[in-house]
């Protein structure tokens, strides 16, 4: 990460938007090795392929690295071959912008795989009260500014829950969540706040007379101190809700199965955190996960379409996958046939290359 050390950046979560994340230098032991990095959100399903593949076939165990979805992207269109990532997984789809970043340095060829969907929770300490949070409680809390009833906008005022919404409790607004270069922030702020401003009339208004204002108004969090960047790094955040117990966390369903004994999750909208409420779109803050494959490095990295064909296999992802035990939402039948099919051209691809 010499890129981060020379401009006085110790970690993702501090990373500006138009930096460029160089990949760790490649020994030659990693170098046929399938390169993947992306979203934290998706790594544990990427890591548990990974071992997988490396423990049944004859290539390698790929290397999974966390950088964030937006940060995966910034790698992952740096360069084609080998010593470079083959594979960005993602908590969103990918941006126009990072399509001509991968563009400009000559990689045209990415295909998008879906590999199934989550649900991003907010989450407290198992011994903290129960939350019934709405959309528009999350906006009203966490936005930098909020109108003002006069036509104009004033710095976001509220200091406490109950003051947002006088069935919350009366605790401090603190909440752990990902930096912006994570997917999941940008699901949350897409899905949460853009969504639960409508419900203020000064907001809708704003949407239909401005859309880009809008949306800059809903996206952009306050930093005074009510929302703390915990870079990308979920098990920090359920670390830091065990140690205030009043916090909030935002991560992915995946964590809150993993440590159920430890945390919990609100209701949103009146909806209770489930499978099945994420899996039937119910749940107002369900996502589709994927995985982008650069094509053009098929014939260069060894096991390439064959880690692909595994991540998309009914082993994997299937209704009785290994990946549900890692809390993955399955495909529908019909979806995930898709995803085996287009993992199969790509083997076809690759073997005519």
């Amino acid at each position: 990460m010499a890129c981060l050390v020379a401009c006085g950046k110790t970690d993702l979560s501090e990373l500006e938007t138009g930096d460029v994340i160089l990949p760790p230098p490649v020994d030659r032991e990693d170098a046929q090795k399938i390169r993947v990095v992306g979203s934290s959100t998706v790594a544990p399903f990427a890591t548990t392929v990974a071992e997988r593949f490396g423990a049944t076939t004859r290539y390698p165990t790929p290397i999974v690295e966390t950088t964030g979805t937006g940060g995966g992207f910034k790698t992952f269109c740096q360069r084609i071959g080998p010593n470079h990532p083959s594979i960005a997984d993602a908590s969103r789809p990918v941006h126009e912008s990072e399509t001509a970043l991968c563009a400009s340095n000559g990689i045209t060829d990415i295909t998008a795989l879906s590999i199934g969907f989550d649900g991003i929770v907010l989450a407290n300490a198992r011994e903290a009260p129960p939350l019934d949070l709405r959309k528009v409680d999350l906006y009203r809390a966490l936005a930098a500014e909020l109108p003002d009833g006069q036509g104009g906008f004033i710095a976001n005022p509220y200091k406490s829950w109950i003051e947002v919404n006088p069935n919350l409790p009366d605790e401090q607004i603190m909440v752990f969540g990902p930096p912006p270069t994570s997917g999941t922030r940008d699901a949350f702020v897409e899905l949460g706040m853009e969504q639960g401003a409508l419900a203020i009339p000064d907001m809708a208004a704003l949407q239909s007379a401005d859309p880009d204002a809008y949306k800059l108004r809903t996206h952009t969090i306050r930093t005074d101190g009510a929302w703390i960047d915990m870079g990308e790094n979920d098990t920090a955040v359920i670390q830091s809700l065990i140690k205030t117990p009043t916090a909030i966390g935002v991560l992915g369903y995946s964590f809150l199965e993993q440590n159920g004994d430890r945390v919990k999750a609100a209701h949103l909208d009146g909806v209770a955190v489930t499978f099945e409420a994420i899996a039937s779109g119910n749940y107002g803050l369900s996502r589709s996960m994927y995985i982008y494959v650069k094509d053009q490095n098929l014939p260069l990295v060894p096991g390439l379409s064959e880690f692909i064909t595994e991540f998309v296999s009914d082993r994997a992802m299937g209704p009785d996958g290994y990946l549900l035990e890692k809390g993955l939402i399955p495909l529908k039948v019909e979806d995930r046939l898709a995803q085996q099919e287009i993992a199969e051209q790509l083997a076809n691809r690759g073997a005519r290359r």
